[in-house]
């Protein structure tokens, strides 16, 4: 899809949550090299606008900062009341964070906190912006699944279990929202070396880049319901899905045993 025909269908505003660091901030700068106004979602509003600035000076992309933290009830109200006047096409789900090691060595209010960002957060912001979307006619949504989503993964258990929600969640809403114009597509990566791995613990040998996330996943959107972007993606997916499940949960076990130094 070029330049022109990504701005008619997904313009003239998009929003990211996560924008502050990893794949959201990737997508920002993909975005702004498409041409798109954006607004900036995340907690680090310093940070925020220092993004916003450069991609002023770099691109001319005029943004908007809105600072909230996604595991409070006031995040969505404030993301819907700094966005009410904005004719927004394209939402960026990209906020989240994980955890890792065994389910019951971890303290359960940062597991909870985890479900409200990874899940409820997304579920919220996605009911919102869907009915804006279709409202207005079309525009599209990516929600950020993950490798792990696609089978229980030992030592990253409830971590998997949010990322198979959204992955079901965006499948759905692909088929639900085809009709009334709307492009819904889950991002599936494998490792990502971004911000997300020193917060969960854990250690990354082969890993993608941000950037290939972001540029793989925008180039997929409107083709297809799910996208594995980057070529260690799919070749994780290629490898682990001619398995049983219940082999790839043991596979898993092992690979994150790996990465959490177990």
């Amino acid at each position: 899809m070029d330049r022109t025909t990504f701005q008619s269908k997904y313009g003239p505003w998009a929003l990211v949550t996560g924008a502050s660091s990893g794949i959201g901030r990737a997508f920002a700068e993909r975005l702004a090299e498409l041409r798109l106004k954006l607004v900036l979602a995340a907690r680090r509003e310093p940070l925020l606008g220092q993004i916003a600035q450069h991609l002023m000076n770099r691109y001319g992309t005029e943004t908007k900062v809105i600072a909230c933290d996604f595991c409070t009830p006031e995040a969505v109200e404030t993301i819907q009341a700094g966005t009410h006047d904005l004719d927004i096409g394209l939402f960026i789900g990209a906020a989240g964070f994980g955890t890792s090691g065994p389910f019951l060595d971890n303290e359960i209010s940062d597991e909870v906190e985890m479900i409200k960002v990874n899940c409820a957060t997304i579920a919220q912001l996605s009911h919102v912006f869907g009915r804006r979307l279709v409202a207005r006619g079309g525009g599209g949504m990516v929600l950020m699944s993950s490798l792990v989503a696609f089978q229980g993964v030992p030592r990253a258990a409830n971590y998997a279990a949010t990322k198979a929600y959204v992955q079901s969640l965006a499948e759905a809403l692909h088929v639900e929202l085809k009709s009334k114009g709307v492009d819904v597509l889950a991002s599936a990566p494998g490792p990502v070396a971004s911000g997300f791995a020193n917060r969960a613990g854990m250690t990354m040998g082969q890993a993608q880049t941000p950037e290939e996330v972001a540029r793989g996943t925008l180039a997929a959107i409107g083709r297809r319901a799910t996208v594995r972007p980057g070529l260690l993606a799919k070749f994780l997916e290629a490898s682990l899905a001619p398995m049983p499940r219940r082999v790839r949960v043991k596979i898993m076990a092992r690979v994150m045993a790996g990465m959490t130094g177990a």
